[in-house]
């Protein structure tokens, strides 16, 4: 087991899923850990697993007054921290021709603008030799026949896979890595996407398993590994994509 024993670390996005994951590993390696997320219903239900030693926060990253918030919230609590995992995020598949300026916005105000203004109130506070990582997606980068559901999502995602590498030689200076990983199929209670009903889950479980060349989905957990391995064992690396996909980014790259 890895020992993380007074580290402080944040996650946001970090009450269900591959976020929930990350902040159990910090526990069980003996870290302090902030998460937040935007429902409230997730939220009661990461305080009781994650137990007394981790802060639960119900923020929304698409507000700056939470981001704000939530900031401060983390100035008063730990001070300083170790480690940033930008994590929060969402996905609402809609052929292109259906999506609207609504979702469009919604997409970008998370997955982007909400990570973007994150980092911006979070830096200061992060140690010279601490780390950012964020949850980008296999889709972050190219196109694919058949695949336009993707379209805004691919597109929110690319944009902070972006951010990354601007970040990264932004906080060079400072002693700040920032790298990325990006998760295939991941086997969440959500499976990534808002609004789903079982059945689509179920279907969804099924084109993952089929498309992936190691033919399953991946675990909260192994997500979870990678993303701990980048923010404090990488030491030499910044401005890095890691894919935790079985190998579903080289075989539709070969498309």
């Amino acid at each position: 087991m890895n020992n993380y024993t007074g580290k402080k670390a944040v996650v946001t996005g970090g009450t269900h899923g591959m976020g929930l994951a990350v902040a159990k590993a910090l526990l069980a390696g003996g870290a302090e850990v902030i998460v937040s997320g935007r429902n409230p219903k997730n939220a009661e239900e990461a305080k009781r697993e994650l137990g007394e030693r981790a802060h639960v926060v119900v923020s929304d990253v698409s507000s700056m007054k939470d981001v704000q918030a939530f900031g401060d919230y983390v100035e008063k609590h730990f001070g300083k921290i170790d480690f940033l995992h930008v994590n929060a995020g969402i996905s609402m598949l809609e052929p292109f021709l259906e999506v609207t300026e609504e979702t469009y916005d919604r997409t970008f105000a998370v997955n982007t603008k909400g990570a973007f203004f994150t980092v911006q109130h979070l830096t200061p506070l992060i140690h010279e030799g601490g780390s950012i990582v964020f949850t980008s997606s296999v889709a972050d980068e190219g196109g694919y026949p058949g695949m336009s559901v993707y379209s805004v999502y691919s597109a929110s995602k690319a944009a902070l896979r972006s951010l990354t590498s601007g970040f990264a030689a932004e906080l060079l200076d400072k002693g700040i890595r920032v790298n990325v990983v990006s998760p295939g199929f991941i086997d969440t209670p959500s499976m990534g996407v808002a609004g789903f009903t079982d059945a689509d889950r179920a279907t969804f479980q099924e084109l993952g398993d089929k498309v992936t060349p190691m033919k399953r989905h991946g675990s909260s957990e192994e997500v979870a590994k990678a993303v701990l391995f980048l923010a404090f064992d990488a030491t030499f690396t910044t401005g890095a994509k890691l894919t935790v996909d079985g190998g579903l980014g080289q075989s539709l790259s070969s498309l």
